[in-house]
Order: C-alpha cells, then structure tokens, then sequence
C-alpha cells in the first residue's frame, strides 16, 4: 500500500490515505475527514461518540466497515488507525452536522441525480464522456475512438453472456486472457507499468496500443460467435486465441516500425 496525504480536500486540512494497489481503492484517515470537518477538540473522542450512535440509532453497518491500517501519526510514528474507502467517507460525512460538509452533500446529491437522469436517458452518459475526454485535451478523432471500443467491448460482454459468463469478475478473467497473450500482462499489472492507480487503462494508451486492444477484443467475439464456448474456462481458451491474433499483429508490426508498441507512456499530464 501507498502512503499519501492530501491537503486540497478539507481547507487545507490534512487528510492521510493509503492507496491499495491491490484494490485499486484508497483508503482515508476517519480522525482527519472528522478533524476538517466538525473541528472537534479530540477527533478521536468524537469518532468513538459517533460510532455508538450509528450503530446504536442508526443500525448503521459503517463502523463495522473500517479497515485499521497502519499511517504516520503527528510524532513520526506508524499506528494504526481506522480508515475508510471513498464510499465510507462520503457515508461518514453525510453524518457529520458540519456546515463545512454541505459542498460534499451537495454533491452527492447532484451525482445522484445524474445518475438517474443517465439511467433515463443513456445518451447523457456518452455526451458527458465526450465532454470530459474534450476537457482533458484529447482529440476528436481519440474520442471517437475511444467511444467506438467502449461500444465494441458491450458487444464481446453480450457475446460472453450468452456463453455463460455473466459476472465482473469472470469478464475480468477473460479479458486478462487476450490482454496477457498480446502484451504479457494482465490488465493490472500493464495499469501498473504505466503507473496508474483508478485511472483507465483504455485511456492511456497510445493509438497501436489501444489498436492491439481492440483487434484482441474483436477477435476474441468473432470466435466466440462461430465456436459458441459455454462457461468461463471453454471462454478462457477463445480468449487466448483473440489475444494471440493480437499478438500477431503487434510482432509484424514491432518488426516493420523497429521498436516496441507497449510502453509505459501514459496520458496522466493531459489537460
């Protein structure tokens, strides 16, 4: 795990995190989110207050769901403290009576909205991708791009749920399967390599990479399609077969440009 701290949340007010690669969640200090907002004269002494209440009136399940990592204390010393994820932060904030807290509730508010306004209306959700990829500096000819893979992958999704794979975690699997044939990683570990955390893969590569992606992808579907695997492991096996044709195409193509395609480039400096 990754020690961090951010100054830019809360006024300025320290907030300590850890970032769990594994998870790819980070992880945030309850005594500082409670130290920046409600400004008590013991943070800890309020957080022990406010547990017996959640649990007690609220019957809430969020103290049950701190982690105790281990986060340097003001003496320089490690000691382990009670943390949580992003969705247990903004639980917490929603139950502290701080003025300071109405800018996050508010928001919470306004992104729950989206979100229905988005389930209404799919559409909102692609114009805002294109809006926020625009923001970040990409071009026309990346977005639409990017948003022509995004469409691709539902149809490979389609194409697994019909063979009896249904669940995130055995789409996960799969697309490890084609990814590890073509460029020797898992999609974590090539995450890691370019050095991101929450960020997307798909969005920090470069154009022969996401075009190795896309044809490991396209390939993987089309089998599947003619072959109709059934389960995760007779998927697994097409997978493989998708990535290898990617993998294909990247050595022709590493041959005739003289150089590797993958690299640990990323696009986290676009703004």
């Amino acid at each position: 795990m990754k020690l961090e701290t951010l100054t830019n949340l809360f006024e300025g007010k320290e907030i300590r995190s850890i970032w769990n690669n594994e998870e790819e969640e980070y992880y945030f200090s309850v005594v500082d989110v409670i130290n920046a907002l409600a400004e008590p004269k013991d943070p800890s002494d309020y957080w022990t207050t406010l547990k017996r209440r959640l649990v007690k009136e609220e019957k809430s399940e969020l103290p049950t769901n701190c982690r105790k990592l281990k986060m340097t204390a003001q003496d320089g010393k490690m000691r382990t403290t009670d943390t949580l994820n992003t969705e247990g932060i903004f639980r917490l904030i929603e139950s502290i009576p701080s003025k300071k807290a109405e800018p996050f509730k508010l928001w919470l508010a306004k992104l729950g909205k989206e979100r229905i306004d988005e389930v209404l209306d799919p559409s909102i959700t692609v114009q805002r991708a294109i809006d926020t990829y625009r923001k970040k500096g990409y071009d026309e000819e990346w977005i639409l791009k990017r948003i022509k893979g995004i469409q691709d992958r539902k149809k490979l999704t389609d194409v697994w749920n019909e063979g009896g794979v249904t669940k995130e975690d055995e789409y996960a699997i799969l697309t490890n399967e084609i990814y590890k044939e073509w460029s020797g990683m898992t999609a974590k570990e090539y995450k890691d390599f370019k050095g991101l955390k929450k960020e997307s893969l798909r969005d920090n590569m470069s154009d022969l990479e996401m075009m190795l992606a896309d044809i490991g992808e396209l390939a993987t579907r089309e089998i599947a399609k003619k072959q109709k695997p059934i389960g995760l492991e007779e998927n697994k096996v097409i997978a493989k077969s998708g990535g290898k044709i990617a993998n294909i195409t990247r050595k022709e193509l590493e041959n005739e440009i003289g150089e590797n395609i993958i690299t640990n480039n990323n696009l986290l400096t676009k703004e």
